[in-house]
């Protein structure tokens, strides 16, 4: 039963701690959109998504007014494109990239995510294809994003993709180099990618998942950074359990939320992701929350350790809400999109091998980081190398989506806009990985992937 006080609780959460829905994703399975014929395939693509979210945004947007929570994204997601194109008779996978454009245009979402590929442990022939496709895709297209997993802690290393990706994001960034590189913020180089990711642009609907589902994407740092000045200079244990009864908030709120669009759309509800993720709004920022604990700047030492007080307390808080959680659910720090991130990246105290320490404890990885234009290929894949070796050590998801800007040096600043918002070019190492990256091949899987 709601007391008032809860009632009251979320309408202030909302109205003034930046508390929102960030996303509802439709999943959405292709495979049986499988044709030899490049075109009929296309067309039984389009018809497919069109015909299973056409409802997605009047859904939420019908929400959104009756229950007055905002939701600032519908977006969906489609089984890895490589795998539904591999089996056609062309060499070219760009217009199936141009099939999602369209369709998401028709079906009036953010994003379509799922132009993707699965390469962890070698190359089929789609993979190949899928590779090669997508720079030009990412240029040709507004909506689709594009991810590829390198590595997982059973495969170990895909040398050979790593190497590969650092190439395709060079490629990309200077196809849209007019845009500052855009788009490379809608491609990501995962280790261990999870299949129910709401996220863009990251998400892809795994082959294991049903016909259709519904994954919501919660948010809330500026609710929990409110919950926290209530509890200033209290010790770490109090300060985890705070956190943890505002994620049991937030998560009820997008259980609510996705049970009743599951509901609506006759889709079957799949996970909450409980993430934080922040917005380059002020106020609602993961690095503010850090701050909150008694670091002067986010970045400095102690980071690490209020990160992972966070991400852990945020995943107790969201199980006990939901029987359903699952995404990437912790705390995310993609540094374009977080106003605290900017400002202790601008001051300096934020660096990039800082942000590799905090991906150790936290959600995802090295988010939305814009380099100089200069930055070789090979400097970028010993950066995903870097942190794919984290996600297989750990067991846990990491990524990285960074953004080589053509004309770009420190220090300046690089526009995208949106929940994009804006990011410092922050400066990488000089020293060359390039005879690393070279040797290709595989990093084996570690001990612990021989669990069973």
């Amino acid at each position: 039963m709601l007391s008032l006080n809860n009632i009251f609780d979320t309408i202030n959460m909302i109205d003034k701690q930046h508390l929102d829905i960030r996303t509802i994703t439709m999943g959405i399975s292709l495979l049986d959109c499988v044709r030899e014929d490049p075109k009929r395939c296309c067309d039984k693509i389009y018809d497919k998504i069109t015909q299973y979210a056409e409802n997605l945004v009047k859904t939420g947007e019908d929400i959104e007014s009756e229950f007055g929570i905002p939701i600032v994204h519908k977006r969906i997601s489609v089984t890895p494109m490589a795998l539904v194109a591999g089996s056609c008779d062309t060499e070219d996978l760009v217009p199936f990239a141009l099939t999602m454009d369209r369709a998401a245009k028709a079906c009036g979402v953010n994003f379509i995510g799922g132009f993707s590929a699965l390469v962890q442990k070698g190359f089929a022939r789609g993979d190949e294809l899928l590779l090669r496709a997508i720079p030009q895709a990412l240029t040709e297209t507004d909506f689709v994003c594009s991810s590829v997993n390198v590595g997982s802690t059973r495969a170990g290393i895909n040398m050979d993709a790593v190497a590969r990706m650092g190439r395709i994001i060079k490629e990309t960034a200077h196809l849209t180099r007019e845009q500052e590189g855009l788009g490379c913020a809608k491609l990501v180089v995962f280790c261990n990618a999870v299949e129910d990711n709401p996220f863009m642009a990251g998400a892809f609907h795994g082959v294991g998942e049903a016909d259709s589902v519904i994954n919501v994407g919660v948010s809330g740092p500026g609710v929990v950074y409110h919950a926290l000045q209530s509890v200033k200079g209290a010790p770490f244990d109090v300060v985890a359990e705070t956190v943890k009864k505002t994620a049991f908030q937030i998560t009820r709120m997008g259980q609510m939320v996705a049970s009743e669009a599951s509901r609506r759309l006759g889709t079957p509800f799949g996970i909450v992701d409980l993430s934080l993720a922040p917005t380059p709004a002020v106020g609602d920022s993961v690095a503010r929350i850090l701050e909150e604990m008694g670091l002067e700047t986010c970045g400095t030492h102690g980071t690490t350790a209020a990160l992972a007080l966070l991400n852990d307390a945020v995943k107790k808080g969201g199980v006990m809400a939901s029987s359903h959680v699952g995404g990437l659910s912790g705390a995310f720090i993609p540094v374009s999109e977080d106003e605290g991130m900017i400002a202790a990246a601008l001051s300096g105290t934020l660096t990039l091998d800082k942000l590799e320490a905090m991906t150790c404890v936290c959600s995802v990885g090295l988010d939305m980081i814009a380099v100089p234009g200069e930055t070789t290929a090979e400097t970028i894949s010993a950066i995903i190398a870097d942190e794919a070796a984290v996600g297989m050590v750990n067991s846990k998801t990491t990524a990285v989506r960074i953004i080589p800007v053509e004309g770009k040096r420190v220090g300046d600043m690089v526009e995208m806009g949106g929940l994009l918002g804006s990011a410092p070019v922050m400066p990488v190492h000089s020293a060359s990985s390039a005879a690393f990256i070279a040797r290709g091949g595989r990093i084996p899987a570690p001990l612990q992937s021989l669990k069973n």
